[in-house]
């Protein structure tokens, strides 16, 4: 029997193209892994710097008064003591400065303002999104052109009409104020959503015998809920971190949030920074447990819209 013996060149040929493939595999996993490295060393040092605050709040809130003014810094105190934490809820506590009335205050009003941001802008921008009427474009950029000016150019107009409405030192008109910078976008964030929606939805519902608003809440709500709940979580943090009209509107201590709270910590005379840091940190956990649980709602409002696949 004859036998077929492959010329010297050809097998050099094929042990070359084997060898090319094999470099050519290997360089494609080393960049992989360099890609991969890159991007969970980019992700540990972006977690590290979010963190940074938080670990040196609650580092230098279970410090003692005197060792948190020593230089350098201790991130692990010598004296643990989380006496600055239950100062914060013990009511009887001479420096307590009402902490608890202030949290509860800060709860009512920002879920005040979410609640009625929600119910207001979704009917809001259903109507910019679907009707047509006589200068809804000049409305529309006129309820976004509130927010081309600062919150201080408001500040005495606000305090003028909840003087004369008597809504001072009140809930509801702490309220309403935050309403008027949580509203624009609001509603511009959920027109965006209702745009996305095709009205061939609506009709095929209308056609089955819903009645428009029926249609609206059997089909055209439910593919909104990112873009509800990403409304809810901007109006929340707003009101649950601001400042200025809490400072302006309510006189009364009763009646004060956790941000004006808060700057009781530092006075003229002294600054407890235990104090500080301890409600500082008590202030974040709601906000960073509200994110966290409703994220997924939120990532894929800024994503992926209102359109399901």
């Amino acid at each position: 029997m004859a036998t077929v013996v492959r010329p010297l060149e050809t097998q050099r040929n094929t042990h070359h193209e084997a060898l090319i493939t094999r470099t050519r595999r290997r360089r494609k996993i080393e960049t992989i892994l360099i890609d991969k490295v890159l991007a969970y060393g980019f992700l540990i040092v972006m977690c590290i710097f979010a963190l940074f605050p938080f670990a040196w709040m609650f580092s230098t809130s279970i410090k003692t008064p005197q060792e948190a003014f020593v230089i350098p810094p201790r991130w692990i105190p010598h004296h643990i003591t989380f006496s600055a934490y239950r100062v914060l809820w013990d009511t009887h506590a001479a420096n307590n400065n009402n902490f608890p009335r202030y949290f509860l205050n800060s709860a009512i009003v920002s879920l005040g303002a979410m609640i009625l941001s929600v119910l207001i802008a979704v009917p809001a921008a259903y109507a910019f999104a679907r009707f047509v009427f006589p200068g809804k474009n000049w409305f529309f950029y006129a309820i976004l052109g509130r927010n081309m000016f600062p919150l201080v150019v408001f500040l005495v107009p606000l305090f003028q009409l909840m003087a004369t409405l008597q809504l001072q030192n009140n809930y509801f008109g702490l309220i309403l104020a935050y309403l008027t910078f949580s509203l624009p976008l609001a509603i511009w964030l959920l027109k965006g959503f209702f745009d996305n929606i095709p009205v061939e939805l609506e009709k095929a519902a209308r056609i089955d015998g819903c009645t428009r608003f029926g249609a609206f809440v059997r089909v055209i709500l439910p593919l909104t809920i990112p873009g509800i709940v990403a409304t809810a979580i901007y109006s929340f943090i707003g009101a649950w971190n601001e400042y200025i009209f809490a400072t302006t509107l309510t006189s009364d201590p009763k009646l004060r949030t956790l941000p004006v709270g808060q700057a009781f910590f530092l006075t003229e005379n002294s600054s407890n920074w235990a104090g500080l840091m301890a409600v500082s940190l008590v202030i974040s956990i709601p906000v960073v447990a509200f994110f966290l649980l409703l994220q997924r709602y939120f990532i894929r409002a800024l994503t992926e819209g209102a359109i399901k696949g």
